[in-house]
């Protein structure tokens, strides 16, 4: 199975200068927590992703007003992506790998095509392939955890 089979394809995303409210706003609307960040409306070329706890950890635990900010300020990148041609397991890894419940599809030029996301695999994979990734995906990493 290809990422192309169960990707989410319906994805909305936002440009580096969107505010940060209107950022939120979308996650609601669309029920994610993810917004792919691209380069304009009329070019999806990926430059970021901004998550939930981007706008958490990078500005509000911070002391930043999120009302004064753009996508910019706290989105992740460079970004980790998979193609419409990436195999299914090989997703899975790449997510395992680098900790992410979400990963963006990117075209052969760059552009953002579509998302997959945890419940993506949940749906078609077997129930051993959709443990071992919610389980890798969430293991407490070095940076992540206490030590000592």
């Amino acid at each position: 199975m290809r990422v192309r089979e169960i990707m989410s394809k319906d994805v909305v995303c936002c440009s580096q200068e969107t505010p940060l409210t209107e950022v939120a706003r979308m996650m609601v609307e669309r029920d994610c927590g993810e917004i792919p960040v691209v380069e304009s409306g009329s070019n999806r070329k990926l430059v970021g992703v901004i998550t939930d706890r981007d706008i958490t950890c990078r500005t509000v635990a911070e002391g930043r007003n999120p009302l004064d900010l753009t996508a910019k300020d706290c989105m992740s990148s460079p970004v980790i992506t998979v193609t419409t041609e990436t195999i299914l397991e090989d997703c899975c890894r790449t997510m395992e790998e680098h900790q992410i419940r979400r990963v963006p599809v990117i075209d052969e030029s760059g552009q953002c095509r579509a998302v997959v996301s945890q419940a993506d695999i949940a749906r078609v994979a077997s129930e051993r392939l959709a443990g071992e990734v919610v389980r890798e995906v969430s293991r407490p990493s070095v940076s992540r955890s206490r030590i000592g």
